[in-house]
């Protein structure tokens, strides 16, 4: 099941369930500002590209909750060279 991080790993923004956020195949994950400015749609850990998070339908968070794990780089982030 895809882990739906509660924050940016860049710059910590919150990111509810709902939050319109992008995420690589790895599931890292970042606020679209992040992603789209500062990371210019590559993934700074692996890589990869980044694309739209999935929004999971609020009946299914009871079941399935997204995580409460944060990722944060506090030296921040850069683009993959």
């Amino acid at each position: 099941m895809l882990d739906l991080r509660p924050n940016c790993e860049c710059c910590n923004t919150d990111l509810p369930p709902d939050a319109d956020a992008m995420i690589c195949s790895f599931e890292c994950t970042f606020c679209r500002d992040c992603a789209e400015a500062t990371l210019k749609g590559i993934c700074p850990n692996c890589g990869g590209g980044l694309v739209t998070r999935p929004i999971r339908p609020a009946s299914k968070l009871g079941k399935y909750p997204a995580s409460t794990k944060r990722v944060f780089k506090a030296e921040g982030c850069a683009a993959a060279e």
